[in-house]
Parts: structure tokens; sequence; C-alpha cells
């Protein structure tokens, strides 16, 4: 007698998951050789900031970061609505999470054109690496919100498990690159610590 064996599906994950996950490790890699360049020169240059320099605000890089941080909570709601194909509900969420993130673009926006008034980016090391720190992670989040933007728009004509899909791996980048806030933000504000 013979026992016939059933073997369940080899279940992978979508490829796209697999390149969101390469993604967010380029990113990291850009991003700590910018957060090291920044201790780097930190610990080189005395005073830091630099004579001249004042040092940077805290109230609205704090309220900012934190409008981005609670942000994925709307992003985590549309992932888990779109994979139960509750399409209303994912298109809310992920409109949510773009009004938070928007904010969150538009107060770094002010505090960088403010910023300038003091000191330009070109005007020593610290301006430099300041500016290319935020700006940087600024232009991520637009990225992000022009993901959204285009998910959006795809889940409000149908919704499929391919959108589905799409929407989860945007989730990733969207999770990692607010964790990645809390880094620039403690790190640009590591004079006032």
């Amino acid at each position: 007698m013979s026992v016939a064996v059933v073997r369940e599906p080899v279940r992978t994950r979508p490829s796209g998951w697999w390149g969101m996950w390469l993604l967010i490790a380029t990113e990291a890699s850009l991003f700590g050789v910018l957060v090291a360049s920044y201790f780097y020169l930190r610990f080189r240059t005395q005073p830091w900031p630099p004579d001249g320099v004042p040092k940077p605000g805290a109230l609205l890089p704090i309220v900012a970061t934190a409008a981005l941080v609670l942000s994925s909570v709307p992003v985590a709601v549309a992932a888990g609505a779109a994979r139960r194909g509750e399409r209303g509900r994912a298109l809310w969420a992920l409109g949510v999470a773009s009004v938070l993130a928007g904010i969150y673009v538009a107060v770094t926006a002010v505090a960088l054109m403010d910023s300038e008034r003091d000191f330009g980016p070109s005007k020593d090391a610290y301006a430099s690496i300041y500016y290319l720190l935020n700006g940087a992670h600024a232009a991520h989040v637009v990225v992000g919100i022009l993901v959204n933007l285009f998910l959006l728009l795809r889940l409000a004509v149908a919704q499929t498990r391919y959108r589905a899909i799409g929407v989860e791996v945007m989730a990733l980048y969207w999770h990692f690159v607010n964790a990645l806030a809390v880094v620039v933000l403690l790190t640009t504000l590591s004079p006032l610590l």
C-alpha cells in the first residue's frame, strides 16, 4: 500500500517585495554614509555648529517628524485593507498618509528656507551636510507621496491582487522612510542634546 504525500505549494514573496528590500538596503547605506559624514564633520569641527550659525530649532522639525511618523498608521491600515479587498478603506488611508507626509514636506521646506536666511548650503561643512541630509530625506518623502498618489489613482479604477501587492510593498518603503525621519531628526538636533 502506498501513501500519497501532499506537498503544500511553495509560497514565495512577490518580486516587488524583494526589490523593495533591495532599495531599502541601498537607501539605508546612502543615509548611513550621510549620517556618518555628519558626525565625522561634527567631531572634526569645533564649535558645532560653527560660529555665526545658530543652533537648529527643535519645535518645527519635531512636529513635522511626528506628523510623518504618525502617517505609518494609515499606511498600515491601507496595506491591510488592500490585502482584504477593502478598496474604499485603502483609498481613504492612503489619502490620509499622503496629507500627513505633505505636512512634513511643507514644514521641512519652510524650515530650510528659514535657515537659508542665516546660512546658505555653501557656507561651510555644517551647512552643506545639514541641507543635504534634510533635503535628501524630504526628497524621499516626496517620492513616497508620488507613489501613494499613483496607487490612489490605480485603486480608484479597480482593486486587483497586483495593486494590493503594490500597496503592501509601498508600506515597506513608507515605514523605512519614517524610521529614517527619526534618525535624521536626532542627527540634526544633536547639537542641542
